[in-house]
């Protein structure tokens, strides 16, 4: 184990005793001053962004991969006004969940504590650095953030903005840290970390969750991979079809709750296809079909097996043809990383079905899965969206970063 990765481990270790019982006062104070902060440095925050997004290019990263690593102002605004959100909300620290009494006479409470140390291990979204520091601070907990080494220069220059903020209000050292060396070899080093950090959040792809998984020896939450579908039923709408397929694709494409496979019902093949076609290639996006589905489509090349495994995080999407609901679902079941799944129909038996028979986090009828998001569900952002059944499930907001404890007061009581 390097010295580098134990301090970062002792120090949040520290930390987090602090953050534990610090008030409520002082934690919005943080918050309140970092989104501030940021406003205040969006002009230093984009010059070193710039330094993440020059380096990218050289590298011919993906469109939507500079995507997602670009900081503008309208997200800078944006991650303030999170942060700002998360200050806002009640601070679930000591709230009691239940209580009673027992026949003895004792009282009995279950009251939400603090997780203690998280360490979150991220690709290039540079976001992510604030909403989960603000996240596990709202929380009473310590985070050590490890993000991809394309985003370093980015992610760098907000940590440094979130500790200064909270220099002031008494911060704790070690609160917010940031893994600033790329050895891949300290990923593993913070992975096995288990006397200092109590849970790990990966948020990437399946080969990042994958690797985890495999070396782990500390709890983890899954998140972030979305093969997400799009059913349009034998009883859609066709206007709301296209609509939604096309902003779940490509309004952002290479987020997790963006849609890879479109799943069409045959009867609707000749209605829906055509026209949905157009509206995507006007966006950009190459189309790979199935046998039945590529006959209505005039630009699509032929899909192979390896399409309805792949999250493809651009401008690509999938269609295949389904005999009926039950098809669908069952195509879903198989392939879909239970993130985020949604139908398009105006038959209320077949949506029903749909949201009760797939497995996922989110199920939507008629609407798009890009809604799948902590600020959507006015959690003012997520420190991941959970794709697993333990702890907790979908946008990750400050109660996921929660544990519970009981306290029993007594008068002298003893078990017979």
């Amino acid at each position: 184990m390097s010295d580098y990765i134990l301090n970062l481990g002792k120090k949040a270790k520290k930390a987090s005793k602090i953050l534990a019982t610090m008030s409520t006062e002082i934690k919005n104070n943080i918050l309140y001053n970092l989104a501030e902060e940021l406003l205040k440095n969006a002009e230093y925050i984009k010059k070193e962004n710039k330094k993440d997004l020059e380096a990218g290019q050289k590298k011919g990263l993906s469109k939507a991969f500079i995507d997602r690593l670009t900081l503008t102002d309208a997200r800078i605004k944006s991650m303030a006004e999170g942060v700002r959100q998360i200050a806002d909300f009640t601070d679930p620290i000591g709230k009691i969940e239940k209580g009673f009494k027992h026949k003895k006479g004792m009282s009995i409470t279950q009251v939400r504590v603090p997780l203690g140390v998280i360490a979150m291990i991220f690709e290039s979204r540079p976001n992510v650095t604030i909403d989960a520091g603000a996240l596990a601070l709202k929380s009473g907990n310590s985070i050590i953030l490890r993000g991809g080494s394309d985003a370093l220069y980015s992610n760098k220059v907000l940590k440094e903005i979130f500790v200064k903020a909270g220099e002031k209000y008494g911060l704790p050292e070690g609160a917010v840290q940031l893994v600033e060396r790329t050895e891949r070899e300290l990923v593993q080093e913070l992975i096995t970390l288990n006397e200092y950090i109590d849970v790990i959040i990966p948020r990437g792809g399946k080969g990042l969750k994958k690797a985890i998984q495999a070396n782990a020896t500390i709890p983890m939450i899954e998140t972030g991979a979305g093969l997400c579908h799009l059913y349009i039923d034998e009883f859609a709408d066709k206007e709301k079809s296209i609509k939604i397929a096309v902003n779940a694709k490509a309004q952002r494409p290479g987020v997790c709750n963006a849609i890879e496979t479109i799943l069409i019902n045959k009867d609707k093949l000749e209605e829906v296809l055509p026209d949905l076609e157009k509206a995507l290639v006007e966006k950009n996006v190459e189309i790979r079909a199935d046998e039945q589905s590529i006959k209505y489509l005039t630009k699509a090349i032929e899909a192979t097996e390896e399409d309805w495994e792949t999250e493809y995080l651009d401008l690509i999407i999938s269609i295949k043809t389904v005999e009926n609901l039950q098809e669908a679902i069952e195509h879903i079941n198989k392939y879909g990383s239970m993130h985020s799944e949604s139908i398009i129909t105006e038959n209320y038996n077949n949506a029903e079905k749909f949201l009760n028979e797939v497995d996922a986090a989110a199920v939507y009828v008629n609407t798009s899965t890009r809604f799948t998001d902590g600020g959507e569900y006015g959690f003012g952002g997520e420190i991941g969206i959970s794709t697993q059944k333990l702890h907790a499930r979908g946008p990750m907001g400050i109660n996921e970063l929660t544990s519970l404890k009981y306290i029993i007061r007594g008068n002298g009581q003893i078990r017979e």
